[in-house]
């Protein structure tokens, strides 16, 4: 008759195992499969909190950078731009950099609309919103919204005993301007280009009654078929791109005019 019997367990040794050690080690072998997916689990976690808090003080950052920004123009033009001021922010921390973050629609989900200005106490409210995506399946739709929200005082010029005296004012004058003017918003300051036929130029004049002559930058050799005019210039123009249709406002000191007249509109 034949006789059945088990064959011991044995190590790489051949010697034989006792029943509660292989027990011992198939409960290290489950353990080990279920710890390790854990343990890397736990790791991402972390690498992913961190990759939140960066991107979080990387547009808080660029944010404060931005107001600062739009607090300065507030000097020149007391309005606030929120368009304006999501535009620095993006240029600061880098369209490619948001687009390739986590930031849920990339720099198009940064949203600054809630942003405002308190014309009596001359302060900027402003308010992010955006959304991170958390690492689990698109399907899913789940991500964290994000707010931050600080004030920033406009700036509103200098705050100082000069600007009791007349030299102290803040007027406005251009690169190549010989008159400083006092009102921002005045015409002079402002281009109104207009493209008319270079045939009608003989009986156009200008706001003060002037004739228009030829630039000399940009007209040379005969005006083209349409030239550009602006209402308070002297001169017609070949080119839209001429620098004397381009113009830069600085802000300063009026002391700092010196030579300068006032401008016969706004300056009297």
């Amino acid at each position: 008759m034949a006789q059945f019997y088990n064959k011991p367990y044995t190590n790489r040794e051949g010697a034989s195992v006792p029943d509660s050690r292989k027990k011992m080690q198939g409960s290290v072998t489950a353990e080990a499969a279920l710890t390790l997916p854990l343990f890397l689990f736990a790791i991402l976690s972390l690498i992913y909190i961190l990759e939140i808090q960066a991107i979080r003080l990387t547009v808080s950052s660029a944010a404060q950078g931005a107001a600062k920004a739009a607090a300065e123009d507030m000097a020149v033009l007391p309005v606030f731009n929120p368009i304006k001021m999501k535009s620095d922010l993006v240029q600061i921390i880098g369209s490619e950099r948001l687009e390739r973050s986590i930031v849920e629609g990339g720099s198009s989900g940064i949203h600054c609309w809630r942003s405002w200005y308190e014309s009596d106490s001359g302060v900027i409210h402003v308010e992010l919103d955006y959304k991170v995506r958390l690492p689990f399946p698109k399907f899913t739709n789940m991500g964290m919204k994000c707010r931050d929200s600080f004030l920033v005082k406009a700036w509103n010029g200098y705050k100082n005993s000069e600007l009791d005296s007349d030299s102290g004012k803040i007027v406005y004058v251009t690169e190549t301007g010989g008159v400083y003017h006092t009102n921002y918003q005045c015409n002079y300051l402002k281009l109104s280009i207009r493209f008319v036929p270079y045939s009608g130029m003989s009986d156009l004049r200008n706001e003060a009654g002037g004739k228009y002559h030829a630039c000399e930058q940009c007209v040379h050799g005969g005006a083209s078929a349409g030239v550009y005019i602006t209402d308070y210039g002297n001169k017609y123009h070949n080119s839209l791109n001429c620098s004397s249709l381009k113009r830069t406002v600085y802000s300063v000191k009026k002391g700092e005019c010196q030579g300068m007249s006032a401008c016969s509109k706004c300056g009297q």
